[in-house]
């Protein structure tokens, strides 16, 4: 199955999504199905469905035709006919129509999920890794019994990651919120934050001293690597007013000297905000993943938003896509229409030319993350 094309008028290159995560690697049932179409971590209320939202009609809108259904058909039909064709071949035709080339995916989540390399081999394009900051520190943890241990091989397990991916990422977002000291930790108040925590840390239990995750995007800056940031909604297990992007100013300022690239994920419902600093700092970029996903047919309001400040060559695309393989499709069909209908009326009203809306969108939905990230160039 090929991926159905944008409105005529628009050419795009295959997409860079410079945010995903793997999908799950066995058949799912409704109820898990439907846990990945919320940022809920509870059953829909009884009586509902989570496919009655915005992007449930997007996931039935664009995915049953790569599956060989009609648009909109009902979710038990694709569900069944999901079963009929299994996971793997599932997968393997919902990646390979959603028009992405270059993935760049978080590792960072638990579960029975695919990693980069079968993500690229089912979707029929590249892939490399993001590392996700709190998740490798929580590993070398499980493997030190001092502070002093579990400080010099984080600093080993950073400078390793560093030679493999193309970027890291921090929820320091969720485990703390973005109201953090934006200074970078003294070496004495790091180790004693580490002795605390492993003294009182259970088995496999999550990094949330705020010290700590100073220490981690601050090691993570001296790497040279983009350093990816959670902002904006999620699941409950954040607080979305700590979450504004805005809060981050003064790391946003302190961090500027290292030569560190900073990606705002996300945003919504704060997504202006980070057009502005993406606006006003020149280390600082923004992508819209999962905003678009969720808005649905609202994807183009939401995008118009972005481009209203942000310079048109610091904004990149993602899906977030998480479990489903239909968040891919999902994410890249709504951001290349909404981005299409944008632009042609923009380039249709006089108020653009047309080759600098298809330079624009080129930017937005591959080149730019191919220049943050170190990719090899786009080759037809």
């Amino acid at each position: 199955m090929t991926a159905e094309p944008p409105p005529p008028g628009l050419a795009l290159p295959p997409l860079v999504d410079h945010h995903c995560h793997g999908v799950a690697r066995a058949d799912l049932g409704p109820e898990a199905f439907e846990g990945f179409l919320t940022e809920s971590d509870s059953p829909a209320a009884p009586g509902t469905t989570y496919f009655d939202t915005q992007l449930g009609f997007a996931v039935r809108r664009w995915c049953p035709p790569l599956l060989d259904l009609d648009p909109h058909c009902p979710p038990d039909r694709y569900l069944r006919r999901r079963r009929e064709l299994g996971a793997a071949e599932a997968t393997r035709r919902l990646l390979r129509g959603a028009g992405i080339g270059t993935f760049l995916v978080d590792t960072g989540l638990p579960g029975d999920l695919t990693g980069p390399q079968e993500i690229a081999e089912a979707g029929g394009g590249t892939a490399h890794e993001i590392v996700r900051l709190e998740t490798l520190a929580e590993r070398v943890a499980d493997g030190s019994e001092t502070a002093g241990a579990f400080l010099s091989r984080l600093d080993d397990a950073v400078t390793g990651a560093a030679r493999d991916a193309v970027g890291f990422k921090s929820v320091i977002g969720y485990r703390y919120g973005l109201d953090f000291d934006p200074a970078p930790p003294d070496r004495g108040a790091v180790r004693t934050a580490a002795a605390r925590w492993l003294a009182g840390r259970p088995a496999g239990g999550r990094l949330t001293d705020p010290v700590l995750l100073r220490h981690l995007l601050w090691s993570a800056a001296g790497t040279a690597l983009p350093l990816q940031l959670h902002t904006g909604f999620g699941d409950p297990d954040l607080r979305l007013h700590r979450c504004d992007p805005l809060l981050l100013t003064d790391f946003v300022r302190a961090v500027r000297p290292t030569g560190c690239t900073l990606v705002l994920l996300h945003g919504y419902p704060y997504h202006r905000g980070a057009g502005y600093l993406a606006h006003a700092f020149p280390h600082v970029y923004a992508d819209m993943g999962l905003a678009l996903s969720h808005t649905g047919v609202r994807a183009e309001a939401v995008l118009a938003e972005m481009l209203e400040l942000a310079p048109f060559g610091k904004l990149l695309f993602s899906t977030d896509a998480y479990g489903l393989p239909e968040l891919y499709v999902v994410g890249a069909r709504l951001f290349t229409t909404a981005l299409t209908r944008l632009l042609t009326g923009w380039v249709s009203e006089g108020s653009w030319a047309a080759g600098d809306a298809a330079r624009v969108a080129a930017l937005i939905g591959a080149d730019t993350a191919r220049r943050v990230y170190g990719l090899e160039p786009f080759r037809p």
